[in-house]
């Protein structure tokens, strides 16, 4: 024991040592990483890019550093008050997930990008505390807010043909932008961009999307042509998708329509022998040998391009034309600015449905929303963390407004909290910070959210659940669902089972996606067996308070298996567990609907925030479980 304890002693001194080296030899610094550590970037941790024991500093090859030391801007204590705190609560557990990031990618650029964002937010934090304390500098905090639409140009490029227009908090599920413009110039090609932000010492901004309308073709082709691609420092172009493409029979579907329309590049005969249905007779002949292209040089048109579940679509006059899927690390919350560049005579752009928070002061039963108090000696009956991303404002709200108003919630048998990650974007970080003081249900993980590393949000609730407060079960779900609280304890209750327990939509009999297209693309190397142990839907599943425990229990001592899938990933650390002796009850609820909504669901996927309100509304009037007409099947 003295042994031990006089290393802690050792290792604080040399800790005292290093922070003092840097306070006295950089007095003027931003952070104690930035000065100590890395004097050349402005990125604290711009420097790591493995995941070793021990990190070499580059400015001197002998000096080997702790990687535990590189994200120590992370865990430093922060002048936050106890109110503060509340939102940290799962935080400092986290601090060794670097040490776990093998299986996950991006994961540690994740967490050296979520110091540079962590720093800047504690900044504006403690800038935020002196102008509400000077009354000469009233409404500051409102210039960053998040506006929902936006409809002016904010300026061009080096020349007039390069316009943008920045999109300050990113792109979310059902926002879009739409583009009135005339193809014109000696060629009539142009470039539609979305962009994001450049990471510190890089010059140029990844491309989340970039749409090439090339009306003469290029070196493949003669006929005119829509190239669809991405661009980051790191991996240069990705893959481009040609429309019309020269592999039809390859046509993806994106989000449940075409990678690129059967119309685009066919002639007028061809789309009618494709589709014998429509008027045949009342076709010219002139026509016959067109191929039909939506831009021409000239004429003008109406492009938008909307933020779907799984990737952008673009509409043209009216008519889907393209979708192109996301890319790893290249998510539409990313987005900070559209570029439009080229021989175009730029009409109009409207960017709509954009991520916005509420005006708190505006809310009229705001102490409604707030979280319960969560009281010290009391065990919940049920702990739920739910996935959701910063600039999922609306969702929250949405979630706050309706299941989170059941009488289990609101009494304290039963809390739920947001698991959020950080932003690549201070305005957002800045907003989402607000919120969580504001209703006090946000739980922030150190890391940037990038949708591969959802897996480290299932420990972070395991952990939640079972160290900062005692659930007899943790369930996990989205900020897209809607959750039958009621019936949830209900089966539960009429289930008897308080250990070893796996419940929710089971999947059984599920394989490996092998091929490289798909959204969850599993290599050999990441799963080599043929198929998946048990797994419940991601929707929403619970496990017993043992499994959560046992979960958190091995991701202390290093010995949880990372998988990037987080529903499978669970199925898989319960397995482990009944290797070891544990009697798992896996027990199937068929009402939990990973697709849509279907009458007398548990949970119910993919409901946007009104499809939210209208279920809640309907329980509140018949407390039947209906759907609402919009929702999907």
């Amino acid at each position: 024991m003295k042994k031990s304890y006089g290393g802690i002693v050792a290792a604080s001194l040399f800790m005292l040592l290093v922070l003092r080296y840097g306070i006295l030899n950089y007095p003027t610094g931003d952070s104690f990483l930035t000065n100590a550590l890395y004097t050349n970037t402005s990125n604290p941790l711009e420097w790591l890019n493995t995941v070793p024991p021990a990190v070499q500093n580059p400015e001197n090859a002998s000096q080997v550093i702790s990687a535990e030391i590189i994200v120590f801007s992370l865990f430093a204590q922060r002048n936050v008050s106890n109110e503060e705190q509340q939102t940290l609560q799962t935080w400092n557990l986290l601090k060794h997930l670097i040490n776990q990031a093998q299986g996950l990618p991006h994961a540690v650029d994740a967490i050296k990008e979520a110091g540079g964002a962590w720093n800047s937010l504690m900044a504006s934090v403690e800038e935020q505390r002196l102008v509400y304390t000077n009354e000469s500098s009233p409404g500051k905090a409102k210039e960053k807010q998040c506006p929902y639409f936006l409809n002016k140009m904010n300026g061009t490029g080096i020349d007039n043909n390069v316009h943008k227009l920045r999109v300050p908090c990113g792109l979310t599920q059902g926002s879009s932008i739409t583009v009135i413009g005339v193809p014109n110039g000696l060629v009539g090609n142009f470039r539609i961009e979305l962009t994001g932000e450049p990471l510190p010492g890089e010059p140029d901004p990844p491309v989340i999307l970039h749409y090439n309308v090339r009306l003469n073709g290029d070196k493949l082709t003669e006929d005119p042509v829509i190239v669809q691609n991405t661009w980051t420092v790191a991996h240069d172009w990705g893959e481009e998708e040609r429309c019309p493409s020269p592999t039809p029979e390859k046509n993806n579907k994106v989000d449940e329509l075409d990678q690129c329309n059967k119309i685009v590049g066919k002639t007028e005969e061809q789309r009618i022998r494709s589709n014998v249905s429509r008027q045949s007779s009342t076709v010219q002949d002139g026509s016959k040998s067109r191929r039909y292209f939506p831009f021409k040089q000239g004429y003008p048109f109406v492009a938008t391009l909307r933020v779907g579940s799984e990737g952008i679509q673009m509409t043209v006059d009216g008519k889907h034309l393209t979708s192109f899927a996301f890319r790893e690390t290249l998510e539409p919350w990313l987005v900070s600015e559209l570029r439009i560049s080229g021989d175009l005579k730029l009409i109009s752009v409207l960017a709509s449905g954009l991520p916005s928070s509420e005006d708190s002061e505006h809310i009229i039963n705001l102490e409604e929303l707030k979280s319960a108090p969560l009281s010290p000696h009391r065990r919940l009956d049920l702990f739920i963390g739910v996935f959701s991303t910063a600039n999922n404002f609306k969702r929250r709200m949405a979630v706050r407004r309706t299941w989170m108003q059941y009488a289990a919630v609101r009494s304290g048998a039963v809390s739920v909290r947001f698991f959020v990650g950080l932003h690549k974007n201070q305005i957002v970080n800045e907003e989402l910070w607000n919120e969580a003081q504001t209703y006090g249900d946000i739980q922030l993980m150190p890391f940037v959210d990038y949708y591969g590393l959802i897996t480290w949000k299932t420990l972070a609730i395991c952990i939640f659940g079972t160290e900062v407060v005692s659930a007899k079960f943790v369930m996990k779900t989205d900020d897209d669902a809607f959750v039958r609280v009621d019936e949830v304890l209900a089966s539960l209750n009429r289930i008897k089972v308080t250990r070893g327990l796996l419940y929710g939509l089971i999947n059984s009999d599920s394989r490996p996606h092998r091929n490289p297209d798909s959204k969850w693309y599993i290599s050999p190397e990441e799963w080599p067996e043929q198929t998946y142990p048990p797994w419940a839907h991601g929707p929403g599943y619970v496990v017993s308070n043992d499994i959560a425990k046992a979960v958190s229990a091995r991701y202390k001592k290093g010995s949880l298996k990372m998988f990037k899938l987080e529903d499978v990933a669970m199925g898989i650390w319960i397995a482990d567990m009944k290797k070891e002796g544990l009697n798992v009850q896996y027990v199937k609820e068929e009402k939990v609907y990973n697709e849509g909504c279907k009458d007398g669901y548990v949970v119910a996927h993919y409901q946007g925030p009104r499809e939210m309100l209208c279920l809640w509304q309907k329980i509140q009037e018949g407390q039947v479980a209906k759907c609402c007409g919009g929702d999907r099947e």
